[in-house]
């Protein structure tokens, strides 16, 4: 029987009784969905971490700038203070989310993961574990069936858009696919899987989406850091045995509730939040200034 993805506890759940992950309750059932081997979605989910890598690679490029001049430069800040401030992996995983995003905003190839918003914090989570050898390239793309199939029950339940749900829908899915992903990789079980992804999501909730001059760079880029911080964060409560007092599947139905009651200023229109600042309105007049 196909697999429904309007709920994340009931994969946790079957994947819990089967005895497996949820990625592997999820590969099997995408296999016979598409009619197509386990072997070759798993090349292809290997095929977008290369992707990924490479949008980690351009833009840790110290050079790099978008064509308005918001972002760049900022993933190779914090690589290179790395030993100086934050010694330890931690850095490295901030480094790679922000490296992604400012890819994306400087019209590089990168994973919607799962929007272009969001794109640097899934990396942000694997590619620094690859990197030194934490896991293998099949473990990382394994577990990203995991990530992507709570990205659908999101998607099917709520929103993933920020112009529908605000950032939340975005950065803070992310980061909660990011948690389960993190949790997987590390030998959590299926339901501290869905903790983790619980506890990264709630505690985002009410994020708004506000784009300064309407561009998916301020604050966008330096919240692909901190949705990856705080993955890292829930991935560790929940294996740890923090459990979610409110159940996954409730938490995105009150993120969905919550992006309903915001108003459209704070969902994407750059009418409100940040955008609607003092610096944010100037930025905008300059960056219009130029474009005439």
């Amino acid at each position: 029987m196909a697999l429904a993805y309007t709920s994340f506890d009931e994969l946790a759940r079957l994947a819990q009784e089967a005895g497996t992950t949820i990625s592997a309750l999820v590969l099997a059932d995408q296999a016979r969905e598409l009619e197509t081997s386990q072997e070759a979605l798993l090349a292809r989910m290997e095929a977008d971490l290369d992707v990924m890598a490479a949008a980690a690679e351009k833009g840790l490029d110290p050079g790099l700038r978008s064509a308005s001049g918001l972002t760049g430069g900022a993933a190779a800040r914090v690589a290179g203070a790395r030993e100086q401030v934050c010694p330890g992996r931690f850095a490295r995983h901030l480094a790679v989310a922000l490296a992604v995003s400012e890819c994306n905003a400087a019209m590089g190839k990168i994973v919607a993961a799962p929007t272009a918003g969001s794109c640097g914090i899934l990396p942000g989570a694997v590619l620094p574990l690859l990197e030194d050898g934490t896991v293998t390239k099949d473990q990382a793309a394994r577990a990203l069936f995991t990530g992507g199939a709570l990205g659908m029950v999101i998607a099917n339940k709520a929103s993933i858009a920020g112009a529908q749900g605000g950032c939340q829908a975005e950065c803070g899915s992310a980061s909660a696919m990011a948690a389960a992903v993190l949790t997987e990789l590390w030998g959590g079980t299926p339901a501290q899987c869905a903790h983790a992804a619980a506890i990264a999501l709630k505690c985002l909730l009410g994020l708004v989406c506000d784009p300064v001059a309407g561009l998916v760079e301020v604050p966008c880029v330096k919240r692909n850091a901190s949705g990856v911080a705080n993955a890292l964060c829930a991935a560790q409560l929940a294996l740890a045995g923090v459990e979610s007092a409110i159940p996954c599947d409730q938490v995105i139905a009150a993120m969905d509730a919550v992006g309903q009651a915001m108003p459209c200023t704070l969902k994407e229109t750059a009418k409100g939040g940040l955008a609607a600042t003092k610096r944010g309105a100037e930025l905008k007049k300059q960056l219009q200034g130029e474009q005439k």
